[in-house]
Formats: structure tokens, C-alpha cells, sequence
């Protein structure tokens, strides 16, 4: 009996190759997973990285610098640069307001204001934009009130950083939130307790607690306001060299059969896209880190 016991024991050597043969099993699913996420990844992202540059420099390097230099194409790379100038600060300080608001008070509301912050993420932004058309537009809601008073917004340049405005608020306070909410409020009312005010505090305590998450939350929201277009297309009228952002300007070259100067003009989008995603690896890791330190 203690012979047939042992035979059946996790030690014996009938269980070794089972063992042995699950290893082998795993070691081979793991390496064709793999292989599969690098080939797709290579596939779909890429793939079409590589074929806007070489696109954009099938001309030869003079055609894409005259592209690139061209007065629409400069304007709209202007303003989706002015664009985001606006929008990011103004999106970082409702971010930080709204964290602050939710994560260190009670008040009646308060989940129905994070419900409120997230909403940008369950509306399509061509709804968004249609719905700002039927609140500002002529024929709006408000449309008359602000003919009367000569103010103009829908297809303008204001009514582009409004809908980029609704779009990206989301991003730096999702980013907070959840943090700050970790940190709780401890240090906060140390603070207090030591005669610090409400900017010394935020100075001193809060924001260097809070600063890599809210840089990451920036990046994040520059990122979208430059390569936003579905609001931005329906709010700014697609004006040649007025309301056209970098996006619509790429749109806008590929239909009139220009090739060259809509990839010319889609690379500075990438390069603006694969530098802030470079920063955000950086602030990735410089974050880990600090959470592996502490």
C-alpha cells in the first residue's frame, strides 16, 4: 500500500513528465502568443506609420518641405497647435478643481459630477459636435440670441476649441481621481493644522503628490485635441485656410487628389503623435518606479 501511495505522489517520477510535458506546453503557447501580438502589432500600427512617410517623401524631400510649408497646410498645423495652447490648460485646471472637489469634500452630487465628467467618453464626438451646432448654431437653441448680439461661434475658431474643450475634459480628472482618492487627505490637514492656506497647501503638498499623474493626464489630453475630428469637422466648417485644423486639412488634400501633401501633412500629425507617445513611456516608467520605491 505505501508503495501504490508513493507511485501517485506529486514527487514520483510518473508525475515528472506530466509536469515536464505542461512546461513544454506553456513555454510553446507563450512564444506564439507572442509572436502573434508582434505580428499584428506590426501589422496594424506599424504598417500605415511606415506608408505615411514614405509616402510623404515619395516625391523626394523638396516636394515634402514645399507640402509641409504650404500656406493651408501651415495654418491648419498653426491652429492645431493654437488649439491645443488654449484647450490643455483650461482641461488641466478643471481637472485638478474637479479632483480636488470630489476627492476632499462630501456635498450632495458628487457622483453625479464624476457621471458628468465621464460623459465626453459615452458620446460619439460627431454627436457632440451636431449638438453644439443645434445650441450655438443660427438655427439653435441660443443660435438668434447670438445674432442679435453680433457674436459668432459655430464655424470659427471658437466653436473648434469649445467641442476640443468637451472632448478631452475628461482626461486629466480621470487621472487624478482614483490617485488622489489613494492619498487620501492626511497630509492635507497636516497642512492646515500647521497654518499653511488653501495655495500653500496645493503648492506645497498637493501638487507634488499629484504632478506625474497630472502630467500624464496633459499629455493625454494634447494628444486628442490634435488628432480630434469628428466634432471638430462639424463645428468649424472646414473653411480652407480659416477653420481647418491639421486633421480636416489632411482630409481635405487627399480628396482633391494631392497624395504627397496629405501624407506630408499626416507625418507632422504622427511625429507630434509618436513624440507625446515617447513622453508618456517616460512618465510610465518614472512612475513606476516611484510606486516600486515607496
Amino acid at each position: 500500500m505505501l508503495t501504490g501511495i508513493e507511485s501517485l505522489s506529486p514527487d514520483s517520477s510518473v508525475a515528472s513528465p506530466r509536469r515536464h510535458i505542461r512546461a513544454g506546453d506553456g513555454k510553446w503557447l507563450r512564444r506564439s502568443l507572442i509572436t502573434i501580438v508582434v505580428l499584428l502589432s506590426a501589422l496594424v500600427l506599424l504598417a500605415p506609420i511606415a506608408v505615411i512617410f514614405v509616402q510623404a517623401f515619395s516625391a523626394g524631400i523638396t516636394a515634402y518641405a514645399s507640402k509641409i510649408v504650404a500656406p493651408e497646410t501651415l495654418h491648419a498645423t498653426l491652429l492645431t497647435v493654437l488649439t491645443a495652447v488654449v484647450v490643455v490648460p483650461l482641461n488641466a485646471m478643471f481637472g485638478i478643481m474637479a479632483a480636488w472637489s470630489i476627492t476632499k469634500f462630501k456635498f450632495p452630487g458628487r457622483k453625479l459630477l464624476i457621471t458628468l465628467i465621464e460623459i465626453p467618453f459615452s458620446v460619439s464626438p460627431v454627436v457632440a459636435g451636431v449638438c453644439y451646432l443645434f445650441l450655438y448654431g443660427a438655427r439653435g437653441l441660443l443660435g438668434p440670441w447670438l445674432e442679435t448680439h453680433d457674436i459668432r461661434l459655430m464655424f470659427s475658431v471658437p466653436a473648434i476649441i469649445l467641442v476640443s474643450l468637451f472632448v478631452t475634459c475628461p482626461f486629466v480628472a480621470r487621472e487624478l481621481i482614483p490617485l488622489m482618492q489613494t492619498q487620501g487627505s492626511d497630509e492635507e490637514e497636516a497642512a492646515t493644522t500647521l497654518g499653511a492656506n488653501g495655495l500653500q497647501m496645493f503648492l506645497r503638498v498637493t501638487l507634488p503628490n499629484i504632478k506625474w499623474a497630472l502630467l500624464y493626464g496633459v499629455i493625454l489630453c494634447n494628444a486628442r485635441v490634435m488628432g480630434e475630428f469628428g466634432a471638430v469637422s462639424v463645428v468649424s466648417g472646414s473653411i480652407r485656410g480659416q477653420t481647418n485644423t491639421l486633421p480636416l486639412q489632411i482630409e481635405l488634400l487627399y480628396n482633391d487628389y494631392d497624395a504627397v501633401g496629405a501624407f506630408a501633412a499626416a507625418s507632422t500629425l504622427t511625429f507630434l503623435a509618436v513624440v507625446t507617445l515617447v513622453i508618456k513611456t517616460i512618465i510610465e516608467r518614472r512612475t513606476g518606479q516611484r510606486g516600486l520605491g515607496h
